[in-house]
């Protein structure tokens, strides 16, 4: 293993250089000098969002491989690009590291980056690499193209919009109660060897989580665009939430509705833990939450991975669970809160 210091930043810099390829026309420089140069194509805005990934809050290396993390740390920054309808394009990337990390560790943490990068079709074009005091910090700006006026944002739903969600909720949650879980376990016994063989679902959606740029692409095809968009994050109640919020409207959405892998109810069992509360409150699914008039409801309706869970509403009706006796139940934002 290489220390850090054996190479410099610099060094480290250009090792990481080597493995960078460029494909995005808009990218026209890319790593080596002050600055990147892009060049967005005509017609086009430029969308920016920025996460930033702190060791102890967001990850934790006992259990998250560095791999992983490169590729989650990428795959959070393109779920925001995919909830403005936009297509990502290049990313920045900015980490602090701790002395304790090898050269190789930090190779790795990149190989995740750059299979990432692949995976989404976007350029690596700069950033900056220094020492960190404490653990370890991952600050990644994404960019993205969106033709002029077409970028979806959170304001846009109205009543009797269709609430619709991609894929299925509540396995990242899970899958971080199984890690903690082994955690502790070893923590008490570093003999003993964790048992993650039984939970490769709910581990997947926690530890490498995807961008549903698919669905983007899916919708595009399919002559649909959202009036409202937000990806799952923190919990679909709070971005319900925050849909309703921007959109001056309500929601009903219907707990029959709610999509829950087998895998997922499984664990829940398991642990005990309601799955509806972790459908609602657990975050980290990266699922894309957006509405769409209610005469797209025809293309939809079929669609495997996409499930309508309800209907925005008048904002006097405020936005409230309906469970499968009826009764309603106002939503709450009880999702992860950094300042709570």
């Amino acid at each position: 293993m290489t220390p850090l210091d054996k190479v410099g930043e610099f060094g480290l810099i250009g090792r990481i250089q080597q493995t960078v390829e460029i494909t995005q026309p808009s990218t026209i420089l890319g790593i080596g000098d002050d600055a990147a140069i892009l060049a967005p194509a005509a017609g086009q805005e430029l969308v920016i969002s920025t996460d930033l990934l702190v060791e102890g809050v967001h990850f934790d290396l006992t259990f998250c491989p560095l791999k992983h993390l490169g590729y989650k740390a990428v795959a959070v920054n393109v779920s925001d690009i995919a909830a403005m309808n936009a297509l990502p394009t290049q990313i920045v990337v900015a980490v602090s590291i701790p002395a304790r990390f090898t050269v190789e560790a930090v190779e790795e943490l990149f190989e995740g980056i750059k299979l990432a990068c692949e995976a989404y079709n976007v350029d690596l074009v700069g950033g900056d690499t220094t020492g960190s005091r404490a653990g370890l910090t991952i600050s990644i700006t994404a960019l993205g193209q969106v033709a002029a006026g077409k970028a979806v944002r959170r304001s846009g739903a109205g009543p009797n919009d269709l609430l619709c969600v991609t894929g299925d909720l509540g396995g990242a949650y899970l899958g971080l109660q199984v890690l903690e879980r082994e955690k502790q376990v070893w923590q008490a016994d570093p003999e003993s060897q964790p048992e993650l063989d039984k939970y490769p679902y709910v581990l997947q959606r926690q530890l490498r989580p995807e961008a549903r740029m698919d669905v983007i692409h899916e919708l595009r095809d399919l002559g649909v665009v959202p009036t409202s968009m937000i990806d799952v994050s923190d919990g679909l109640a709070s971005e319900v939430l925050h849909l309703c919020q921007a959109s001056g409207t309500g929601a009903r959405i219907f707990t029959e509705n709610l999509p829950i892998a087998n895998p997922t109810l499984e664990v829940a069992e398991e642990f005990n833990l309601d799955p509806i509360m972790c459908m609602l409150n657990g975050g980290e699914d990266y699922e894309l939450l957006f509405t769409v008039p209610l005469a797209d409801h025809a293309k939809l309706k079929n669609h495997p991975d996409i499930t309508i869970i309800g209907h925005m509403v008048d904002k006097s009706e405020g936005a409230n669970l309906i469970t499968k006796a009826g009764q309603p139940v106002p939503l709450k934002a009880q999702g992860f809160s950094h300042f709570g």
